[in-house]
């Protein structure tokens, strides 16, 4: 799919592998973002950022991931913010995206190339309806993001002043639209705060988790609610997606309610309301946005390994959410239990899912569980004890799955897990599969029909 030919034979590979660009393209933003970070204006100091901690930061908020070793509000300064504001909201929506976007408010025509990108680039599965698409992913994205900064706002001018509140505001919407996880709220006095200083304060964990779940559908699941009115149905990808989607929602609010109930770090001081906000608002925020409101070092283990879980399934395809995806892990499951029912093939809601995507669903939780593996062991020896093996697996799984919870391991992790960190984000943002297809060698599949094997498992 992705290696199909756009035009003659004079184009390059560039040109005839959409997943590629797409990748190069984010590391073109990354390197931008870096850059830009390393210089005076950008700290509030006006002294030079280390490159490595430039290039985490540019990485964390092109990928949308939130984890940092600078708060936001101490270090950087407002020119600082502001290239963050840029790289989460490019990263969220993606470089192509956009790109195709102002051709379409130019009133150009998008092209075979620049149309198979925007396909990829919002997951579509094909060419029809692309234009449409992207319009609506770009003017549905600002609009829900105008609403979740007014509705912030009601808090934060008032407790900031205008133009302070306007800009937490605005920083906070976009921020948590696009599952990033990055905060202003240092400026309370206390750094890495997030939002802790808001615990059980609807009028803000309210419009933040709506804003993280509206991300983390994805934009084909919107294109496809918006069209209900006219078909009165919906597709298979998107009942998959609100069905998991509130099923996870309630396990880890469950989860964590009765997990966390007595723990004196967390929700054992808080009121019963204060505990359902807090409790809603983790399982919200495990759904890769990066966010908290309880001291997430205080968690138990067993939260800490759930919250594990459920960032590693992450949010839905082709939105600003990240992990293997709730559809590849549904299709896995249900691979699972047609196998044990005797059936040839994967079924969902009576449908057969195709082979190939049966192939990929478990590529790519075979891959996620490898480098999460491997990853976590490596930032584990790295530090030399300091951290627990559950919280390095915690952080690490955040940094693959795109999520940004921390408990305090990024900013404790040296070079090596620097770069491990840095190098899961990345993976987690491009996907598994979009990176080994653009590093792929080959232009098509091969059509050798070759002998079959019989291999005896189990």
């Amino acid at each position: 799919m992705f290696n199909r030919p756009l035009s003659g034979e004079g184009q390059g590979r560039m040109a005839q592998n959409p997943a590629r660009t797409i990748c190069l393209s984010f590391l073109l933003i990354i390197g931008v973002g870096t850059a830009l970070l390393i210089l005076p204006f950008a700290s509030r100091d006006g002294t030079v950022t280390p490159p490595l901690e430039a290039l985490f930061t540019a990485t964390s908020a092109t990928c949308v991931t939130g984890l940092v070793v600078y708060d936001t509000w101490s270090h950087w300064s407002a020119a600082g913010q502001g290239i963050i504001l840029v790289l989460i909201q490019v990263g969220g929506l993606g470089l192509v995206t956009m790109g195709a976007f102002f051709q379409v408010v130019a009133g150009r025509r998008l092209g075979l190339r620049t149309a198979d990108l925007a396909k990829e680039s919002v997951n579509s599965d094909s060419f029809a309806g692309v234009r449409h698409l992207v319009r609506t992913v770009i003017l549905g994205t600002f609009l829900v993001e105008l609403l979740g900064a007014l509705a912030l706002a009601v808090t934060f001018v008032p407790r900031l002043g205008l133009r302070d509140g306007l800009a937490a505001s605005a920083f906070t919407s976009v921020s948590a639209f696009c599952n990033a996880g990055f905060d202003l709220m240092g400026r309370e006095g206390t750094p890495f705060a997030s939002l802790t200083a808001f615990e059980g304060n609807w009028l803000v964990t309210l419009p933040a988790m709506a804003l993280v779940v509206l991300g983390g559908l994805g934009f084909v699941v919107w294109d496809d609610l918006l069209k209900w009115r006219h078909t009165h149905t919906v597709t298979l990808h998107t009942r998959i997606v609100l069905i998991l989607t509130a099923a996870l929602l309630g396990v880890g609010f469950l989860g964590f309610l009765v997990l966390e109930w007595g723990n004196p770090g967390t929700l054992g001081p808080l009121s019963l309301p204060g505990k359902i906000n807090a409790a809603l608002f983790h399982s919200v925020s495990c759904r890769t946005a990066g966010f908290n409101t309880v001291d997430l070092a205080a968690l138990t283990d067993q939260s800490k390994v759930l919250s594990v879980l459920l960032m590693f399934v992450g949010a839905g395809p082709a939105g600003t959410g990240g992990g293997v995806k709730i559809t590849t892990a549904a299709v896995v499951v249900m691979t699972i239990v047609s196998v044990m029912s005797g059936e040839e093939d994967a079924i969902i809601h009576r449908r057969r899912v195709e082979p190939q995507t049966v192939y990929r669903a478990l590529t790519l939780i075979t891959m996620g569980l490898l480098i999460v593996a491997v990853s976590t062991v490596a930032i584990w020896f790295s530090l030399g004890g300091t951290f627990t093996l559950t919280d390095v697996l915690f952080e690490e799984t955040s940094a693959f799955a795109t999520v940004g919870l921390s408990v305090g391991v990024s900013g404790a992790v040296g070079i090596v897990g620097k770069l491990v960190l840095i190098v899961n984000m990345f993976l987690g943002r491009v996907g598994l599969l979009s990176l080994a297809l653009a590093m792929a060698m080959k232009s098509g599949s091969s059509k050798e029909v070759l002998p079959s094997a019989r291999i005896i498992i189990g």
